[in-house]
Parts: structure tokens; sequence; C-alpha cells
């Protein structure tokens, strides 16, 4: 099978990165001596729960707007859909920018995401429980009031600047041997995935899903084995529930992502979410603990003794404190 052009380059995400630091914070990166005695080898937690709108997604999400005002000069606004966090770093683009912006979620988003989104100054809109509802929706907002979409995975730009987070990480700790990164649609490890790749070759990249996404029998047969439409999962991570990952962003996981996927249940996370309230003092969502929970699992004890040194991304924060998932 002949490999497809990836259509994002570190270039591209070297200008990002130019193009959203001003804005953007550039997040610390956390050890643990504890969780480092409990795998003997040694973490990197880069503590995306701290970003702008409290996670990652400020990311791509500014670095697509501003690529479209740069293209634009007569733009209204923008529209995407979410469950929360993709909708909240929107939100805050548009109005670091002076955008106009519509943001649709299922009604089952975290309250606590909805309020930030609304509180961002975007119109919010409710949509049904399924991703056709998300886009249906969106669809018809763009068309009535021509707005651009910003999709919340499947947009080059918006992978260009999820990879400036290894941009970073790599800069503060050149000695990483691997990241493990948790994923949904798959934007924030197509783009981590391109940049790392590049500054370290040898470097591996590990998905972490929740169970039933099935990643990993997708990409060992190379072929996106998913029901279609998409489905949710059921998990506690609300924002790496969707199946199925994104067209755009699957070549780049089929080129560039270990073939091996680690899988965390509910219970896991709970557990990995626990460990770092308690012992790192830091507040991460569900999908963060996933990732965690992936560092903290039989599964990595296994891999290589010469992976000595992880990075493990806590991509976001936004918990509802008065639901939390062990309550």
């Amino acid at each position: 099978m002949t490999a497809e052009k990836l259509q994002v380059a570190f270039t591209d995400i070297l200008k990002a990165h130019q193009r959203i630091s001003p804005y953007i914070h550039k997040t610390p990166v956390f050890k643990n001596s504890k969780i480092n005695d409990l795998v003997h080898r040694e973490l990197y937690f880069k503590a995306e729960n701290l970003q702008k709108t409290g996670s990652f997604k400020a990311r791509g999400a500014l670095n697509a707007v501003l690529q479209l005002k740069e293209k634009q000069t007569n733009l209204k606004g923008v529209v995407t859909h979410s469950s929360g966090n993709h909708g909240q770093a929107t939100a805050w683009a548009a109005r670091t920018t002076g955008l106009q912006c519509s943001i649709v979620v299922p009604s089952y988003s975290p309250a606590v995401k909805m309020e930030a989104i609304k509180e961002y100054g975007a119109e919010l809109v409710e949509c049904g429980p399924l991703p056709t509802d998300r886009n249906a929706a969106c669809e018809k907002i763009a068309a009535e009031k021509k707005y651009e979409m910003i999709p919340p995975f499947d947009h080059y730009h918006v992978i260009a600047g999820q990879g400036t987070i290894a941009v970073e990480f790599l800069e503060a700790v050149p000695n990483l041997d691997a990241i493990l990164v948790p994923i949904s649609g798959g934007g924030m490890i197509a783009g981590i995935a391109v940049a790392a790749k590049h500054i370290k070759p040898n470097i591996k990249v590990y998905a972490v899903e929740p169970e039933g996404k099935i990643l990993e029998k997708s990409l060992r047969a190379e072929e996106m084995l998913w029901p279609n439409p998409p489905q949710y999962l059921n998990t506690i991570a609300d924002g790496i529930r969707l199946q199925q990952t994104g067209h755009l962003t699957w070549p780049f996981l089929l080129q560039l992502v270990e073939k091996e996927v680690f899988t965390v249940n509910n219970e896991e996370i709970i557990k990995a979410m626990k460990f770092v309230f308690q012992r790192m003092k830091l507040v991460i969502e569900a999908a963060s603990g996933a990732a965690v929970a992936a560092a903290m699992s039989d599964q990595l004890q296994k891999l290589d003794k010469k992976i000595q040194h992880i990075g493990v991304i806590l991509c976001g924060g936004n918990v509802d404190i008065d639901k939390l998932p062990w309550f």
C-alpha cells in the first residue's frame, strides 16, 4: 500500500506555534516521584489542563481562526460542534479575534463546559445525542449566518495547532522516548506525531483509548473498521467518547502512530484521576485520566525497557466538580 502524502508538515506546525504563541500559555511539565517509583520509569506530564480554556483545544482552534482571519477580510463568524472543550476553545478564539461565534453541543455536555462557552460570548445551541445531530445543526447555522465551520479535529489547521504541544514538550524534555496521547477524533495525536517524529524520528507515539474504540484492530488492519454512522462509547471520559477517528486524521495515525494502543476502562480512569488530584494537586478531567491510567497500567510495564522517559499528555481540566465520576 502506497502511503498517502500527509497534508500537515513540521513547517506548518512551527508557523502555527509562532502564530498562536502570543495568546496561549506555554504549559508546564510536571514530574512525580511516587508514580515514577510505581512504574519504574520516568514520567513527564505536559499540563494542558492549565492551558487557556482549560484544554489543549485552544491551540488548534486559535490557529484555525487566525488563518481564516488572514485569508478572509470580511469573515463574520465561526461555528463548530463539540462535547465542550473545542467549543470553549473556539468561543475563546473568536472573542480574542473579534468574531461572532455559535457553538453546537449535545444536551449531555457537562454544565461547566456549557457555562464557559456562554461566558466567552458565544451563542450556545443544544442538539440531539448523535454525531449526525451535531453536523446537521452546524451546517444549518453556517448556511443561515454565513459563518465558517471549524471542525473539532478533522481540519489541517487544527491538527497543526495541536502539534505545537510536541514542539514545547520536546524542547522541555529532549530525551523523551515515547508520548502517551488520549485520542478521540485524532487531531491532537496527529499533530503531536508529525512534530515529535520530525524532531526525534525514533520516538514512539502511543494512542490511549477508552474501551470499545477498537483503534488497534483498525490500525493493524490498515482499515477504518468502525460502524457508520459514528457511535459514542460508554465512557466517563466525555472528551474522548467518539468511537471513530476523523477521515483527515486517519492517514497520520496509520503512518506515524504505534499500532499498539493502550485501552483503559472507567475504573482505571477514576483511579488515575484520584491519584493526580491527591498526589500531584492538579485538576484533570477523565480524558486526561485515561492517559495517566495508561501510564500506570500493566501494559506499560511490558514495553521495551529502553523506553524509560515517557511523556503523558494531560489534555484538559474541565471537570464538573459537582459531578466527579467517583461520586
